[in-house]
Order: C-alpha cells, then sequence, then structure tokens
C-alpha cells in the first residue's frame, strides 16, 4: 500500500444512485481541557454491495468512526446519512431501531453470551429486529450452516475455538438480514490461518451482497478489501 494524499472519500458511482453510507464532513469532538479531534473533516462514501477497509493505528480515530457509523455516536459537525436518510434528528430509540435492522456488528471479542448455547445466541438479535417469531431458529439454523456450524448448534461459546467462536459472531451478525456489516478488528484474536478462514467468508458474504466495512490495524487483512482508507490522526485518505 502506498499513502494517497488526504482527500475526500468518493468512489465513482452509477448516475442517480445514492450511496449506502454518506459521511460528509463529518467532525467527532471531546471536551477537554484540551478538546479533542478525533475526527477531523471526514468525508466518506461507500456503495450498496461495495467492501471496504479502514486501517490504521490505535488512537487514530478508528474507534470514533465505527461508532458514528453503526449509530452508537452522533457527530459533532457534518452529517451522516445511511441509505440516503439523514441520521442526525434520529432520537435514541429509532437509532437503535435502525441498528437492529440495518446494521449487523462484528467484534474482537466476540461477545458471546457465555451460559447460551450457539442457537441461542445467533437467535438474540433476532428479537429485537421485527424478525417474526415463527420465522426465528430457521433462519438461525441457515446462518450457522452459511458459517460451516451446523454441528455445533447446541455447544456453548466456551466449548468452542476462537475461529469457531468468531463464526457463530459473524452468524448472529447477519441472521436478520442487514445492509451493512461492520466489523471491528474480526481477526484480532485470531491466529493467522483462522484469520485468514474468517476474511475468506467475510469475502462470500460480500460476494452475496452484503456491504462490509472491516476496522483493522492489520495491513494485511486491509488489503482483502476492493478499498481501503487510511485513518490518521482523524483523517481519511483512500489508499
Amino acid at each position: 500500500m502506498t499513502e494517497a494524499t488526504p482527500a475526500a472519500v468518493l468512489p465513482a458511482e452509477e448516475p442517480g444512485e445514492a450511496p449506502l453510507v454518506e459521511l460528509r464532513d463529518v467532525t467527532r469532538s471531546f471536551p477537554g481541557p484540551p478538546e479533542v479531534q478525533a475526527l477531523k473533516g471526514a468525508t466518506l462514501e461507500v456503495a450498496s454491495g461495495d467492501y471496504i477497509s479502514i486501517v490504521g493505528p490505535s488512537g487514530s480515530g478508528k474507534s470514533t468512526m465505527l461508532n458514528i457509523l453503526g449509530l452508537l455516536d452522533r457527530p459533532s459537525v457534518g452529517e451522516y446519512r445511511l441509505d440516503g436518510s439523514l441520521t442526525g434528528d434520529l432520537s435514541d430509540d429509532e437509532r437503535a431501531a435502525v441498528r437492529a435492522r440495518f446494521i449487523g456488528f462484528v467484534f474482537q471479542s466476540f461477545h458471546l453470551l457465555p451460559r447460551r448455547t450457539v442457537l441461542d445466541n445467533v437467535l438474540m438479535p433476532m428479537l429485537y429486529s421485527g424478525v417474526p417469531r415463527r420465522e426465528r431458529e430457521g433462519r438461525a439454523r441457515e446462518a450457522l450452516a452459511r458459517v460451516g456450524l451446523s454441528h455445533r448448534v447446541d455447544f456453548f461459546p466456551g466449548s468452542l475455538s476462537g475461529g469457531e467462536r468468531q463464526r457463530v459472531a459473524v452468524a448472529r451478525a447477519v441472521v436478520s438480514g442487514p445492509q451493512l456489516l461492520l466489523a471491528d478488528e474480526p481477526t484480532g484474536n485470531l491466529d493467522q490461518r483462522t484469520s485468514g478462514e474468517v476474511m475468506s467468508l467475510f469475502e462470500e458474504l460480500n460476494d452475496d451482497g452484503l456491504t462490509l466495512i472491516v476496522i483493522t490495524h492489520d495491513t494485511a487483512v486491509a488489503r482483502r478489501a476492493r478499498r481501503s482508507i487510511r485513518i490518521s490522526d482523524g483523517r481519511l485518505s483512500e489508499l
């Protein structure tokens, strides 16, 4: 990878096609003293079906970017449109509803419920995303089959390998049919072979049409995306 001059990150689009994700001059400030700007005038467009990585070291603004994209935080300045709709005026309850139906999350630490089975962990998000009760178990089993874990539905997370736990987390993230998957350091707790397997799974999901944003410090992981964005000192640049 070679670092480009910082600029607005705006890929070519089909005429009339709105981006799925659109940040316009987004700054996120935290009060001091001194005041800290974790994001600085970030502009980004991600088309539906795209696969991008956002790569940068610790303290570069990656977590703040994830929180903005996932509607877990709000910009101090600028606007965020999701599927063409402004998100700035949404109430906390409305933001939670959009997250439940529209966005899937995968984290470095899996965040599985240790006293629930694999199947129960995958069923959980559908309680909040509006999936009819009669469809939930079938969809959960289908999602687990998609990630190669049909034989682990009755296991508990503590009996699984790290790679299997991350696959459960991926199944949980996609079971409600989100349009956008946000992955935060998804290979951070995995060895190299298992990391490759998880990234291959992400690529299969993207090939099926899921929009994917992977946030990572690992340049090898970042290179697997179709587009790579560097974040440094809160500023974005295309690689």
